[in-house]
Protein backbone atom coordinates (compact mmCIF):
# COMPACT_ATOMS: atom_id res chain seq x y z
CA UNK A 1 0.00 0.00 0.00
CA UNK A 2 1.35 3.51 -0.89
CA UNK A 3 0.72 6.67 1.08
CA UNK A 4 -2.20 7.97 -0.64
CA UNK A 5 -4.00 4.50 -0.19
CA UNK A 6 -3.24 4.09 3.55
CA UNK A 7 -4.74 8.08 3.48
CA UNK A 8 -7.93 7.12 2.40
CA UNK A 9 -7.98 4.33 4.73
CA UNK A 10 -7.44 6.87 7.71
CA UNK A 11 -10.57 9.78 8.46
CA UNK A 12 -8.18 13.10 8.47
CA UNK A 13 -8.15 14.30 11.80
CA UNK A 14 -9.50 18.43 12.26
CA UNK A 15 -7.63 19.23 15.12
CA UNK A 16 -3.29 19.68 15.07
CA UNK A 17 -1.88 17.33 17.10
CA UNK A 18 1.45 17.98 18.45
CA UNK A 19 4.29 15.39 17.98
CA UNK A 20 5.82 15.59 21.49
CA UNK A 21 5.59 13.18 24.05
CA UNK A 22 3.53 13.88 26.96
CA UNK A 23 4.56 13.20 30.37
CA UNK A 24 2.41 11.70 32.62
CA UNK A 25 3.20 10.41 35.74
CA UNK A 26 1.51 7.25 36.45
CA UNK A 27 2.71 4.84 39.21
CA UNK A 28 1.45 1.98 36.45
CA UNK A 29 3.65 3.57 33.68
CA UNK A 30 2.25 3.14 30.09
CA UNK A 31 -0.85 0.78 30.61
CA UNK A 32 -2.00 3.17 33.66
CA UNK A 33 -1.32 6.71 31.11
CA UNK A 34 -3.71 4.49 28.52
CA UNK A 35 -6.36 3.96 31.53
CA UNK A 36 -6.04 7.29 32.16
CA UNK A 37 -6.43 8.45 28.27
CA UNK A 38 -9.46 5.79 28.24
CA UNK A 39 -10.86 6.78 31.14
CA UNK A 40 -10.87 11.05 29.91
CA UNK A 41 -12.32 9.53 26.85
CA UNK A 42 -15.08 8.08 28.11
CA UNK A 43 -15.78 10.59 30.55
CA UNK A 44 -16.56 13.40 27.64
CA UNK A 45 -18.42 11.32 25.27
CA UNK A 46 -20.60 10.70 28.72
CA UNK A 47 -20.56 14.12 29.92
CA UNK A 48 -19.68 15.93 26.86
CA UNK A 49 -18.15 18.56 29.13
CA UNK A 50 -15.10 18.25 31.06
CA UNK A 51 -12.36 19.74 32.68
CA UNK A 52 -8.66 18.96 32.80
CA UNK A 53 -5.17 19.97 32.85
CA UNK A 54 -3.72 21.10 29.05
CA UNK A 55 -1.81 17.97 28.71
CA UNK A 56 -4.51 15.27 29.23
CA UNK A 57 -6.87 17.50 27.70
CA UNK A 58 -5.78 18.12 24.38
CA UNK A 59 -4.32 14.04 24.09
CA UNK A 60 -8.06 13.10 24.89
CA UNK A 61 -8.97 15.23 22.24
CA UNK A 62 -7.02 13.73 19.68
CA UNK A 63 -8.46 10.66 20.74
CA UNK A 64 -11.46 11.40 20.84
CA UNK A 65 -11.41 13.15 16.97
CA UNK A 66 -9.82 10.30 16.02
CA UNK A 67 -12.57 7.90 17.80
CA UNK A 68 -15.73 9.92 16.67
CA UNK A 69 -14.13 10.18 12.90
CA UNK A 70 -13.84 6.21 12.77
CA UNK A 71 -17.15 5.88 14.00
CA UNK A 72 -18.81 7.98 11.07
CA UNK A 73 -16.69 6.49 8.58
CA UNK A 74 -17.23 3.06 8.96
CA UNK A 75 -20.41 2.88 11.32
CA UNK A 76 -21.48 0.43 13.62
CA UNK A 77 -20.80 -2.43 11.52
CA UNK A 78 -17.66 -2.16 10.79
CA UNK A 79 -15.65 -4.96 12.97
CA UNK A 80 -12.68 -2.47 13.93
CA UNK A 81 -14.51 0.67 14.73
CA UNK A 82 -16.72 -1.48 17.14
CA UNK A 83 -13.63 -2.87 18.49
CA UNK A 84 -11.74 0.37 18.62
CA UNK A 85 -14.95 2.27 20.45
CA UNK A 86 -15.76 -1.06 23.04
CA UNK A 87 -11.83 -0.27 23.73
CA UNK A 88 -11.92 3.61 24.34
CA UNK A 89 -14.51 3.52 25.78
CA UNK A 90 -15.47 1.64 29.56
CA UNK A 91 -19.39 2.05 29.55
CA UNK A 92 -21.73 -0.41 27.22
CA UNK A 93 -24.19 2.07 26.92
CA UNK A 94 -21.37 5.34 25.45
CA UNK A 95 -20.60 2.89 22.67
CA UNK A 96 -24.34 3.51 22.04
CA UNK A 97 -24.31 6.85 22.81
CA UNK A 98 -21.66 7.57 20.12
CA UNK A 99 -22.95 5.40 17.05
CA UNK A 100 -26.85 6.68 17.74
CA UNK A 101 -26.23 10.18 18.98
CA UNK A 102 -22.77 11.60 17.93
CA UNK A 103 -22.75 9.79 14.64
CA UNK A 104 -25.62 11.32 12.96
CA UNK A 105 -24.83 14.84 15.15
CA UNK A 106 -21.42 15.53 13.22
CA UNK A 107 -21.75 12.94 9.85
CA UNK A 108 -22.30 16.87 8.04
CA UNK A 109 -19.72 18.94 10.60
CA UNK A 110 -16.93 20.43 8.51
CA UNK A 111 -15.85 21.53 12.00
CA UNK A 112 -13.41 19.55 14.18
CA UNK A 113 -15.95 17.50 17.02
CA UNK A 114 -14.40 18.89 20.09
CA UNK A 115 -13.72 22.49 21.30
CA UNK A 116 -10.79 23.21 23.91
CA UNK A 117 -11.33 26.50 26.03
CA UNK A 118 -9.10 28.08 28.88
CA UNK A 119 -9.85 27.69 32.14
CA UNK A 120 -8.91 29.87 35.17
CA UNK A 121 -6.10 27.73 37.73
CA UNK A 122 -7.04 26.93 40.86
CA UNK A 123 -4.30 28.50 42.61
CA UNK A 124 -2.16 32.16 41.21
CA UNK A 125 0.62 30.75 39.96
CA UNK A 126 -0.07 27.63 39.14
CA UNK A 127 2.41 25.96 37.08
CA UNK A 128 -0.34 23.51 35.17
CA UNK A 129 -3.22 25.18 32.90
CA UNK A 130 -6.33 24.33 33.46
CA UNK A 131 -8.92 23.72 30.42
CA UNK A 132 -12.48 22.90 29.34
CA UNK A 133 -12.72 20.15 26.79
CA UNK A 134 -16.33 20.02 25.49
CA UNK A 135 -17.99 17.84 22.46
CA UNK A 136 -19.32 20.31 19.81
CA UNK A 137 -23.39 21.03 20.10
CA UNK A 138 -23.79 19.84 23.66
CA UNK A 139 -27.27 20.48 25.14
CA UNK A 140 -25.13 22.83 28.07
CA UNK A 141 -24.77 26.73 27.72
CA UNK A 142 -21.85 28.08 25.82
CA UNK A 143 -18.60 29.05 27.91
CA UNK A 144 -17.77 31.98 25.70
CA UNK A 145 -20.69 34.40 24.66
CA UNK A 146 -20.29 36.62 22.06
CA UNK A 147 -20.20 40.22 23.58
CA UNK A 148 -21.21 43.19 21.31
CA UNK A 149 -18.00 45.59 21.41
CA UNK A 150 -20.11 48.58 19.18
CA UNK A 151 -20.94 50.46 22.61
CA UNK A 152 -17.25 50.28 24.07
CA UNK A 153 -16.12 53.81 24.39
CA UNK A 154 -13.24 53.98 22.14
CA UNK A 155 -15.48 52.31 19.55
CA UNK A 156 -17.65 54.96 20.14
CA UNK A 157 -15.01 57.55 19.84
CA UNK A 158 -13.03 56.09 16.92
CA UNK A 159 -16.34 55.95 14.72
CA UNK A 160 -17.49 59.55 15.66
CA UNK A 161 -13.14 60.95 14.48
CA UNK A 162 -13.84 58.53 11.44
CA UNK A 163 -16.64 60.06 10.32
CA UNK A 164 -15.42 64.10 10.95
CA UNK A 165 -12.61 62.75 8.68
CA UNK A 166 -15.14 61.18 6.17
CA UNK A 167 -16.36 64.65 6.05
CA UNK A 168 -13.81 66.52 5.90
CA UNK A 169 -12.20 64.71 2.77
CA UNK A 170 -15.59 64.99 1.57
CA UNK A 171 -15.67 68.71 2.14
CA UNK A 172 -12.43 69.07 0.62
CA UNK A 173 -13.36 67.25 -2.54
CA UNK A 174 -15.91 69.35 -3.03
CA UNK A 175 -13.83 72.42 -2.43
CA UNK A 176 -11.47 71.23 -5.15
CA UNK A 177 -13.80 70.53 -7.67
CA UNK A 178 -15.72 73.96 -7.63
CA UNK A 179 -12.99 75.51 -8.16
Amino acid sequence: MNQAEIRKLIPALRVAIQGKHRKFSSPKGPEGRLHMLRTSVSHLIRDERIELYYNRADETRGYAERLIGEAIKYGDCHRQTMDMATYWLTEKQLVHKLFKVLVPRYKDSKDSYTRMHKAPNLYPGSFYERCVLELRGNPFPPLQQKVSSRNWVHNILLEEAYREYKTQKKTMQENETSN
